[in-house]
């Protein structure tokens, strides 16, 4: 395998991950001064996952009446906003003033944990020469999560779709990253945790891919794809 000139990354489930649901529910309840116990938590918490509401597993069923929002989600804020508080509403939640809550919280920078080995990683990336980026379907500006994980500074460039008006896998979005490090696909990598993570294929970025887990179950994925890239 030749070694790559550009690392590309995936954002969610890849580079960092939502915080847990249970987390996330206690945090708004607290904050809403919402006096849950942790069995109330944890029952919201169930019922925002099962709904597809909390950013950390993709929702197995979406309603008709979302559908259209939820293939739009990433192309910008209102889209986006107008499906999670629908997706929250349809668990359930029975605290409708805390619904745009629970949704402002889950794109909050604190709300946001990077993978043990991410800030690792993107640093050795660049202390071996590899141009670095970030290619996220999502519909708010991350770059203060990756500024607070510590990861803003070492990479090359950030690529969002709702800035571009492109989502993964559409191959345009990789082709828009590679330009931006001045490298053609073929000397590209990406990492990521779902297919639309493979889109670049069809211009010759090779695709890694790693398992979306919690951040305490996957501590070295990410730097062992790039020790298997920039081997010898």
């Amino acid at each position: 395998m030749d070694h790559p000139r550009a690392m590309l990354f995936d954002f969610s489930g890849t580079l960092m991950r939502i915080e847990p649901a249970e987390r996330w529910v206690r945090a708004v309840a607290d904050e809403g001064g919402l006096a849950l116990d942790d069995g109330e938590v944890e029952h919201w918490a169930h019922r925002l996952i099962e709904a597809g509401a909390w950013y950390g597993a993709y929702p197995t069923y979406v309603p008709e009446h979302l559908a259209e929002l939820y293939e739009a989600r990433d192309l910008d804020e209102p889209h986006h906003r107008a499906c999670y508080t629908g997706l929250i509403r349809e668990s359930g939640w029975p605290w409708p003033e805390l619904v745009d809550p629970l949704y402002d919280r889950s794109n909050a920078a604190e709300a946001w944990l990077p993978y043990p080995d991410a800030l690792e990683t993107v640093r050795e990336a660049k202390d071996r020469g590899l141009a670095t980026a970030v290619i996220s379907n999502i519909s708010f500006d991350i770059r203060p999560h990756l500024k607070h994980a510590g990861l803003l500074d070492l990479l090359d460039a950030v690529v969002l779709s709702y800035e571009v008006g492109l989502i993964k896998p559409d191959p345009k979005i990789f082709q828009l990253a590679c330009d931006a490090l001045g490298v053609d696909p073929a000397s590209a990598v990406m990492v990521g945790d779902h297919a639309a993570d493979g889109g670049g294929s069809a211009l010759g970025v090779r695709t890694f891919y790693v398992d979306l887990v919690p951040v305490e179950e996957r501590p070295d994925a990410l730097i062992s794809v790039l020790r298997e890239v920039t081997a010898s």
